[in-house]
């Protein structure tokens, strides 16, 4: 009943509307692993970004974007769905108990089938985390006309595989059979984002570059390794516990930073090239804060001085740096503290297609007033959830953030505007707000 009401809503556009075309063309670029503190535009010094920071220089970086969820699958469900982690279908990354994935279903309205109800072209190229081989879960039976890249979280490990997915079909990399390492899985799903933006500029289109990198292994083509190998001190493996355990694993996480930055610029300059640019919104963020990787995400600060990392529900986990640019209409070099996260991606797109309508069912609010520059306060409340290893919760409310670690453990309450590394647990002087927290939980 949901989907079919939310679709006849994305149908119903007034005449005078359409004629003006009102749609814009969206780009979503998600990187994997990627900590706030990561990039030149939050504050990294030592890892180079330049194309970032240039897309920052062109927009507004938002310093309290939250990620959908503090892990992969759940992040991307929420930012398909506009629903928070207690509503959204894929909640974890390993499924029930850790033994059965859970994929999205037919009745769940994703952004790609609600742009594609809206006569845009749909594209998805990285990582999907949503769907397994053959279920309804897959790409192309969520909304999506075009998919290239991995389904599985786990194999979107490898950098190196020897197949990939295509649409609806497994397709091999022969320069990676048998062990070998010439087709680098990150180059060639900016090669597909470029072909898909070529073949489709002319009519509005919805591309979903859902990056890999830099995600868990440590792997990086050697010319980009070579910019950065001997130019920091290595932990010995002693130090990282053997959890990078590669040569130069500082020098590494860096090039595939800086790998990203390249790619994003290809991206960049080719709209220009073909230019669309002042009628394309391009958003650029990370599923989730940067991992604890003993060694490495402490050198680079990853993490900004947030509490916690990957996994938890700590600043360090969820926040994540977020930069829209869209020349002429989201202000230039601006910096902004507006509150939003992953789920209101949805609705803002429909307001990016001319429908800012509500939608049933989504918990997300369309944020294009405040990515514009017209910020007003907002009264709802954000909502994660964390499966793995044990229940925690966390609900944001204003600047009043709430958190337990377990579903019987204490909540611990912070104001993250003056608070954000989390050190004042202010619960004992806000009894309403604990009371609030524990009936959202």
């Amino acid at each position: 009943m949901r989907r079919a009401l939310l679709l006849l809503l994305l149908v119903t556009v007034p005449v005078a509307e359409a004629a003006r075309d009102p749609r814009k063309n969206i780009i979503f670029i998600m990187a994997d692993d990627l900590g706030y503190g990561d990039i030149g535009p939050f504050g990294q010094k030592l890892i180079r970004t330049p194309n970032l920071d240039r897309l920052a220089a062109e927009g507004t970086s938002f310093t309290h974007y939250y990620a959908g969820a503090s892990v992969c699958s759940p992040t991307r469900s929420v930012l398909m769905t506009g629903q928070h982690t207690g509503h959204t279908r894929v909640r974890g990354n390993h499924g029930r108990a850790g033994v059965e994935r859970v994929p999205l279903r037919a009745q769940d309205v994703t952004v790609a089938e609600s742009l594609k109800h809206h006569g845009y072209t749909t594209g998805i190229v990285g990582k999907w985390g949503l769907g397994e081989p053959g279920n309804e879960g897959t790409p192309n039976r969520q909304g999506f006309d075009h998919w290239f890249g991995y389904l599985n979280n786990n194999l979107a490990e490898f950098y190196y595989p020897e197949k990939i997915w295509r649409n609806e079909q497994e397709i091999s990399l022969p320069g990676n059979a048998g062990g070998q390492r010439g087709q680098y899985s990150h180059d060639l799903m900016t090669d597909e984002a470029l072909a898909f933006i070529d073949a489709r500029h002319k009519r509005p289109f919805f591309l979903y570059v859902a990056y890999t990198i830099p995600h868990s292994r440590l792997e990086v083509p050697e010319d980009s390794l070579a910019e950065y190998r001997g130019k920091f001190p290595e932990p010995p493996s002693a130090e990282t516990g053997g959890k990078n355990d590669v040569p130069y694993p500082r020098a590494t996480v860096a090039a595939m930073i800086t790998r990203l930055d390249r790619d994003v610029g290809r991206i960049l300059d080719r709209i220009k090239q073909l230019q669309i640019e002042k009628r394309t919104v391009v958003f650029f963020c990370s599923d989730n804060g940067a991992p604890a990787r003993p060694g490495v995400s402490d050198f680079f600060r990853s993490t900004a001085g947030f509490r916690g990392h990957k996994g938890t529900l700590y600043e360090g986990g969820i926040r994540a740096p977020m930069i829209v640019s869209w020349p002429g209409e989201v202000p230039a070099g601006r910096r902004s503290s507006y509150p939003w996260g992953g789920w209101d991606f949805l609705p803002t797109a429909l307001a990016l297609a001319g429908t800012p309508r509500p939608i049933p069912g989504v918990d997300g609010i369309n944020v294009l007033p405040a990515l514009l520059g017209k910020e007003t306060p907002r009264s709802d409340y954000f909502y994660w959830e964390h499966h793995q290893k044990s229940f925690s919760q966390a609900v944001r409310e204003g600047r009043l953030k709430a958190i337990r670690e377990n579903a019987d453990g204490p909540i611990a309450v912070y104001d993250v505007v003056a608070d954000p590394a989390e050190t004042r647990d202010l619960a004992p002087t806000q009894p309403g707000f604990v009371a609030r927290a524990r009936e959202l939980f």
